[in-house]
């Protein structure tokens, strides 16, 4: 299979494949009016995705099963379980059954996302920057896809996470026709403590103590710019806000897919840490300032947000990458799985902690106290540049 035809193929199927993760974020109102929730008791909907991924990376790296298994099978596999436990969402008799459904969601998802990065690796010795970075941009554009089609008007809650659920599926069939490429990485043994590596080896702590600054900010971003947008469309007095903040989130979020590829072009031509460093500084930025736009004109609203959905992601691959550059080959998918797990870890408490800062400050201020998160992931990413296994990554260009 040539690499271009692996690439398509593997971005469809992550476009499709991750359309689960925010199906039950893009129809909230509707949970939240079907479950009485508060704002708290709605963050659950999705920290229990996030807790659900870390719980399934974590067994996934213990196991070795990226290093171990046929990735193909993997993914599918685990496609075809995320797809059944999210429809049974719409037949949830409460809101704990939704949370446990949801935390199953997550965990099959963990066995999508990273194995994917691996797979698509091993089509690339030079490139894999790009490479990498096309299939997170097609995981920002599946997660997403439930608010545009929420957006479109008329839809009952459950047709969404249906529709979310056969996309998955589909994704799965998909992404399971892309074998490994003429660059395998050797198979690994069972080795439980291999995952440990990635906090014992100096530059491996501190590609993944970036990522976890910009996952401090990531999905806290994602799982509450539509409540924000919706809220400030309200306090603007525009009376199609529901409509509006679903579709200009689709917006925001998808745009990450651009601020992807053009962070792979950078780490793969300018050089990986600089590249790490600027998006986290941009997005940094746009976290402090966004809240100022609040109840304004929602093109302000849109265009701050926009500037904001691509700088957010655009760093993600670039982690990913170094990892598969820095770690022992024969265990390259236990250490992108293991750092993916930490950093989700970090998610659930910022997705919490947004509603009840809102609650606090308002939502002028709420979204600032994600910006601490990419100024520690600044200064990881300038240090791992000073240090001498800056020369393995990009092809020495650090």
């Amino acid at each position: 299979m040539s690499r271009g035809r692996a690439s398509v193929l593997l971005a469809i199927g992550l476009v499709l494949g991750m359309t689960t993760w925010f199906s039950a974020s893009a129809v909230l109102p509707a949970l939240r009016s079907l479950w009485s929730l508060s704002s708290g008791a709605s963050a659950w909907l999705t920290i229990a995705v996030q807790i659900g991924f870390v719980a399934g990376s974590l067994l996934s790296a213990g196991a070795n099963l990226a290093d171990r298994l046929p990735v193909r099978k993997l993914i599918l596999g685990s496609a075809v379980g995320a797809a059944g436990v999210n429809a049974l969402v719409v037949v949830a008799p409460d809101f704990a059954t939704a949370i446990a459904l949801r935390a199953l969601t997550g965990a099959f998802v963990a066995g999508i996302y990273p194995p994917a990065l691996k797979l698509i690796a091993t089509y690339f010795r030079t490139g894999r920057g790009v490479a990498i970075g096309a299939m997170v941009g097609a995981l920002t554009v599946g997660s997403a896809m439930p608010h545009l089609v929420n957006g479109l008007g008329g839809l009952d809650w459950r047709i969404v996470v249906l529709a979310s659920s056969a996309m998955t599926l589909v994704g799965g069939l998909v992404a399971g026709l892309v074998v490994d490429g003429p660059y395998p990485f050797p198979r690994g043994r069972f080795e439980p403590r291999f995952a440990l590596r990635l906090f014992t080896d100096p530059a491996l702590r501190l590609a993944s103590l970036g990522y976890f600054g910009h996952m401090w900010e990531l999905y806290a971003m994602w799982s509450w710019f539509a409540v924000f947008m919706g809220d400030s469309l309200v306090a603007s007095g525009r009376s199609d806000a529901p409509m509006l903040a679903s579709l200009g989130t689709f917006a925001v979020v998808s745009a990450g897919a651009a601020g992807c590829y053009a962070g792979g072009v950078l780490g793969d031509r300018w050089g990986r840490t600089k590249t790490t460093a600027l998006a986290m500084a941009v997005s940094g930025t746009c976290a402090a300032l966004i809240g100022a736009t609040f109840g304004r004109s929602p093109l302000l609203v849109l265009a701050i947000g926009l500037v904001w959905g691509v700088a957010v992601v655009a760093d993600s691959a670039q982690f990913s990458t170094i990892v598969t550059e820095l770690a022992d080959q024969a265990y390259v998918g236990t250490a992108v799985t293991t750092q993916l797990a930490v950093g989700f870890s970090l998610t659930v408490a910022t997705i919490w902690l947004i509603p009840l800062a809102r609650d606090a400050i308002g939502w002028q201020w709420a979204f600032a106290v994600l910006a601490p998160g990419p100024a520690l992931g600044v200064l990881a990413m300038l240090r791992l540049r000073a240090r001498p296994e800056a020369r393995r990554i990009a092809g020495g260009l650090g």
